[in-house]
């Protein structure tokens, strides 16, 4: 991309300059103004152009934190090309410490959104004119939703090479081949031909120091393969050497009402047939076993143990085939509705 002037939210941006800027957005109906606040750094050099976002849903504040941590890395400074850090993508919900916005709408399935439309079609409109359609790569920061944990991983379309290509240089113990959702950022950003991650790791409304490490490597770790940091900039010395890269995911759900005793934690690997809790009543009777219906990864797990019949429990990423399991997901959600959304 050619190294220019950079304008984002009416502020021109200059090779070499580091500037905060405070996008409009739609005013509360108390006429309160808000704005999305972006970090843009832009290196001396001619480089990428890479967007790193955090909390589409408000509740999700561990990626607020990754960012925080990334502004104040030393190697920031000596990038070529130009970053593109939100930390809060949707303001709306982050005062509220929710999931959604005012009108209860996911903006994680409302891109690529439209100026005239609801506000969650808006602001997404908004995120994909000012910071999408500028960039040529993106990293999205997910967690697990209220009440739920995930394992640090990155989602991503791995039938593009370049998307591949980042997805491994991150370096997560996780790459899942996930499949694309309609109005998401990703499908969006798959339309643009734009090489884009999003990663997964911790719950919502807590920080979780592993998968924050995880991230912030991870988002090193792209910005070197991709050129974004010169040669004297070191190369991020950990390396994984085996992660799981996974077709598939699904969860498995609690059997009957009552309480579950974990015998599994996130990023545990399983086999068929074994069991992952106990269920029982507060009395100790009526015990059921929950066991895995296939061999993966456990990626996402409850962090809450007072479960209803078919509320989630254990989320697994697997090496089979994702079409061989769209008919246990639909029979699933049609006996007790959906519980989960994959963002």
């Amino acid at each position: 991309m050619a190294h220019d002037t950079l304008v984002i939210g009416g502020t021109p941006i200059h090779p070499g300059e580091r500037q905060r800027v405070f996008i409009r957005l739609p005013q509360l109906y108390d006429f309160t103004t808000m704005t999305m606040p972006v970090d843009v750094i832009r290196g001396k050099e001619d480089g990428p152009r890479l967007f790193v976002s955090a909390a589409i849903h408000g509740d999700e504040i561990n990626g607020v934190e990754v960012i925080r941590q990334l502004l104040r890395s030393a190697f920031i400074n000596h990038i070529h090309g130009t970053l593109m850090a939100v930390p809060i993508v949707n303001v709306f919900g982050y005062n509220d410490k929710s999931r959604y916005l005012p009108d209860r709408r996911d903006l994680n399935r409302s891109f690529p959104g439209h100026p005239r439309g609801p506000l969650a079609s808006q602001l997404a409109h908004i995120f994909m004119q000012e910071i999408v359609m500028k960039a040529t790569h993106g990293i999205d920061l997910h967690t697990g939703a209220l009440h739920r944990t995930n394992y640090p991983q990155i989602r991503a379309y791995l039938k593009d090479k370049d998307t591949h290509n980042i997805a491994t240089a991150f370096q997560a113990p996780v790459i899942i081949d996930a499949q694309l959702r309609d109005g998401s950022l990703r499908e969006a950003a798959r339309r643009l031909h734009m090489p884009m991650l999003l990663f997964e790791g911790g719950e919502a409304l807590r920080y979780d120091p592993y998968a924050i490490d995880v991230a912030l490597k991870g988002i090193r770790n792209v910005m070197y393969v991709i050129g974004m940091l010169p040669q004297k900039i070191q190369k991020p010395s950990h390396h994984r050497d085996t992660f799981f890269t996974a077709l598939s995911s699904h969860w498995v759900r609690a059997p009957h009402s009552g309480s579950l005793q974990s015998h599994v934690k996130a990023g545990d690997r399983v086999v068929k047939k074994q069991i992952l809790g106990m269920m029982s009543d507060p009395f100790g009777d009526n015990h059921a076993r929950i066991e895995s219906p296939l061999d993966g990864v456990i990626i996402g797990a409850t962090t809450i143990p007072l479960l209803n019949a078919g509320d989630a429990t254990f989320h697994i990423a697997t090496l089979e085939d994702y079409e061989a399991l769209k008919e246990y997901d639909t029979l699933a959600d049609s006996q007790y509705g959906p519980i989960h959304q994959l963002t």
